[in-house]
């Protein structure tokens, strides 16, 4: 019975996720070009340093190898640290770094601006506790950050900065909103001369873990619905996704999706990425 059960709530699953793929914004690039056009080599070199001490401080994997930041244990001191980060990352103008670098320090502002949503409404279950409104479903449209006179949300950075410039799916193994259910928070910042280094490291860590990719055990394929929700930016139908998932997927798992015929439902865990709740 229970088997039946849930043979006949999949398809309505996977309807939700595709619904709420609908919901998300577009990937439309801001009309103010500035923010996006990038400097020759070397570029204008931007200190992370701060925002790597944070993290190594209160960033640590939990048994399941989930990344989870200790916000309620952050200190006033590392708190000011963080703002003044922030501070700093809001005073660089883009067009003076290099496509790496822009890429960087926008997978950073968004990390950063994340955290500190979350240590502002801390005690919270979810991000999406963190509502303006009653029709709100959480912070990201919500004003955090000017950059070159540009106000930007967190919709902004991800939907209308990263997505349509960079063309780089891989960047939502990077860009991190504070739930389990997501690629993990680097413990450290991203920098330019590793990029490339830490994203095949992200995408793989994601794909080889059941939060990614998974099959269940009656043999069905679940994945993530980052790939419903963003499935333009792996390929442009559910097989291209599969396949995409393929190059990164280790032996036993690569062999298991090149067999797979369909994805059977999508999951998310929107549960706070807390030190405290995963100990």
């Amino acid at each position: 019975m229970r088997q039946v059960l849930i043979l006949m709530l999949l398809p309505l699953l996977t309807a939700c996720a595709s619904v709420e793929r609908l919901a998300l914004p577009a990937a439309t690039p801001l009309p103010d070009t500035a923010l996006t056009r990038a400097a020759p080599p070397p570029g204008e070199k931007v200190d992370h340093g701060d925002w790597t001490r944070f993290l190594t401080r209160y960033v640590a994997p939990d048994a399941r190898g989930v990344n989870r930041a200790a916000y309620g244990q952050v200190s006033a001191a590392d708190s000011a640290l963080l703002d003044d980060y922030l501070t700093e990352l809001q005073a660089v103008d883009p067009a003076d770094l290099t496509r790496d670098q822009q890429l960087a320090y926008w997978i950073n502002l968004y990390n950063a601006l994340t955290v500190d949503v979350v240590l502002e409404a801390y005690p919270v279950a979810s991000i999406r506790d963190i509502k303006d409104g009653p029709l709100s479903i959480g912070p990201w449209g919500r004003p955090l950050a000017v950059v070159s006179g540009q106000i930007l949300t967190l919709n902004d950075i991800e939907h209308r900065i990263i997505r349509p410039t960079f063309d780089e799916p891989r960047i939502h193994y990077a860009l991190n909103c504070a739930a389990v259910g997501c690629p993990n928070l680097m413990a450290r910042a991203w920098e330019a001369k590793t990029l490339e280094r830490d994203l095949a490291a992200a995408e793989h860590a994601y794909v080889n873990d059941p939060r990614g990719v998974r099959f269940d055990d009656e043999g069905r394929l679940i994945l993530s619905k980052i790939y419903i929700w963003f499935r333009e930016d792996f390929g442009p139908n559910e097989q291209a996704v599969i396949a995409y998932l393929e190059t990164a997927a280790d032996p036993g798992l690569q062999q298991r999706l090149n067999q797979a015929q369909r994805v059977s439902a999508y999951e998310y865990d929107w549960a706070l990425n807390d030190a405290a709740a995963g100990s």
